[in-house]
């Protein structure tokens, strides 16, 4: 059954218009024409009725493209754009109006995507504005590389790559240029622009049902910024994938859209299409850049790598190529205050690594071999069967505590603590020295701090760190040493966490162990004994979060009904890894008495 598309709006209808007033409103250097709702034209503040002494440069088109036309209106691109409803082409009135508003004696260039209704309609708008003794000018951009060469003549879409063409021609007109010059320049930049889209979802128009033509596993290629359909509809693809498809399909020697060749420059431009993350985004740039450098030898001299010209909520990304030049880096590269342009994209492009730097104090000297010594003493033998049925229990509860984390944290507990102890394992092969106790936990807080990440491992190294200096003050290391350095431990958790008990943490864990292992060695308990009953208290302890409400951490924003039975994670985390630890070195001591 069609679902009503979810969206963040009042009435279907007013949605241009408020959206045009919530821009204006952000940005003060932007105004609109008072005539809603026929008329939608935002304009700079700055630019005053038949005085403007540059180029006037105006675009638009049908809405649901934002931050496209407006959002790219500022000194240094557009004079103007006209808005008109979603997905429909401005009526010439409206262009007009935007016409007659900014233009001076140095003329007008429209700039119009190619679609028949944009082409009539500006088209139009430009004859009847050359009758009143303007000079008009119009550049029409198709830069579409998806489709086969039209054969009729609607001609190729125009796509993000508009957005360059825009920046092109406004740089050119904010330097004074004629318009004819600044036409030439536009016409240019549009002729060696080539773009193409892949869709993951359909976009859901406002008032509409959300269209399920796409499946749950199903990609679209070339699909347009309008929802009409693209060359083919594909299984889901990794972006690496689909990157490399879309370049060779924009740089296709059969279509020859575009007049670049090995030994080109180039800028790139990856275009979110409304609901893409900017992660997303970043991801297909890092696999653009090397693929059009590395194999078709193309130098990228600038990338752009944003959210410029959407279709409403759509799922899915656009590529951009441009052949550049000396002269279109330097419209590029020229200063604007449109609010929608990407800022920091101009200049030469430095290496994109630079050497991460040495550290000043290693946790161990650099001459010293990080490997476990040829033969492994008794405390050693113990240490390594406890750290192994630790990290060990760790992996075979991952599940548990994604789940549990799911319904009060953000869900990926048990995939934190499993890639620590996983690096845990593979580290003792090589590098612990667990004939030195101290040294061994130092570099486990090592291994950790190089692979979890997040507030669990940050804590977690600082535990390691604390008990570390507690244990390296002793010669040597008995039971008493290792429930100081516990103490300790547990202190500095406290301390930088901000936690303490009763919060819902790992420290509801290891703050009875940490007790109950003092209380029991210095009533004279055996230490195996004492360390397998503050096991037991980690374990109730952990239990207990069940009924706590969470004062710390992702579940203290999250309502106390919704984590009743539900234990808390990390202390979960905590006990197991404790408690296996605890058992192994029952195990290895008790059991090789028997």
């Amino acid at each position: 059954m069609a679902l009503q598309g979810k969206k963040l709006i009042n009435n279907p209808e007013d949605v241009v218009t408020e959206f045009v007033e919530g821009l204006v409103e952000t940005y003060p250097g932007l105004q609109y024409l008072d005539g809603f709702p026929q008329i939608k034209v935002v304009l700079r503040a700055d630019v005053e009725r038949g005085t403007y002494d540059k180029v006037a440069v105006i675009s638009g088109g049908g809405s649901g493209h934002e931050p496209a036309h407006a959002g790219f209106v500022g000194p240094g691109m557009l004079t103007a754009a006209v808005s008109g409803d979603v997905f429909a082409s401005p009526p010439v009135d409206s262009i007009l109006a935007a016409i007659r508003a900014v233009t001076g004696p140095m003329g007008c260039l429209l700039i119009v995507k190619n679609y028949t209704g944009d082409r009539l309609n500006f088209g139009l708008a430009a004859e009847q504005a050359k009758s009143e003794g303007y000079k008009m000018e119009m550049v029409i951009v198709g830069d579409d590389c998806a489709l086969p060469p039209p054969r009729g003549i609607a001609g190729r879409r125009g796509l993000a790559g508009t957005i360059l063409v825009h920046k092109v021609a406004g740089a050119a007109a904010d330097a004074g240029l004629s318009l004819a010059d600044v036409a030439a320049e536009a016409k240019h930049a549009s002729e060696v622009v080539g773009t193409m889209g892949v869709a993951l979802s359909v976009c859901t128009l406002p008032g509409h049902v959300t269209s399920d033509r796409l499946g749950p596993k199903q990609m679209e290629l070339g699909l347009g910024i309008h929802g009409e359909p693209g060359v083919a509809v594909v299984e889901l693809q990794p972006v690496d994938v689909v990157v490399e498809h879309v370049l060779k399909q924009i740089l296709s020697h059969e279509t020859q859209y575009l007049p670049i060749t090995r030994g080109s420059n180039a800028v790139l431009l990856i275009n979110g299409l409304g609901a893409t993350p900017i992660m997303e985004l970043m991801i297909a740039a890092r696999k653009a850049v090397p693929e059009l450098q590395l194999v078709y030898g193309i130098a990228v001299d600038r990338v752009y790598t944003g959210t410029l010209m959407t279709s409403l909520d759509m799922a899915g990304l656009s590529i951009t190529i441009m052949k550049s030049d000396e002269s279109i880096l330097k419209r590029l590269d020229a200063p604007t205050k449109a609010p929608a342009w990407p800022v920091g994209s101009e200049g030469n492009r430095p290496p994109a690594k630079f050497p991460v730097p040495v550290p000043p104090s290693p946790s161990m000297k650099e001459d010293e071999i990080l490997a476990q010594p040829q033969e492994l003493s008794k405390q050693g033998c113990i240490l390594e069967a406890a750290i192994e049925a630790s990290a060990t229990e760790i992996i075979n509860l991952k599940d548990s505590l994604n789940e549990w984390d799911s319904k009060v944290g953000d869900g990926d507990c048990g995939t934190t603590m499993y890639r620590g102890a996983s690096a845990i394992l593979e580290d003792m092969k090589i590098r612990y020295p667990l004939n030195d106790a101290a040294g061994t936990i130092n570099e486990i807080g090592a291994t950790i701090r190089r692979v979890m990440g997040g507030t669990s491992g940050i804590l977690y190294d600082i535990l390691c760190k604390a008990a570390y200096a507690s244990l390296k003050q002793s010669a040597t290391i008995t039971a008493n040493e290792w429930a100081d350095a516990l103490e300790a431990s547990v202190a500095a958790v406290s301390k930088y966490g901000g936690a303490s008990a009763g919060y819902r943490t790992m420290l509801d864990a290891l703050i009875p162990a940490s007790t109950v292992l003092k209380q029991r060695l210095e009533a004279g308990d055996d230490p195996v004994t004492a360390f397998v009953a503050s096991s037991e208290a980690a374990s109730a302890g952990a239990e207990s979060t069940k009924q706590m409400q969470a004062k710390a951490g992702r579940s203290s924003y999250i309502a106390p009904d919704l984590l009743a039975s539900i234990p808390d994670p990390g202390a979960m985390a905590a006990a197991s890894w404790f408690r296996a630890a605890a058992l192994a070195v029952k195990d290895k001591l008790h059991g090789s008495k028997s």
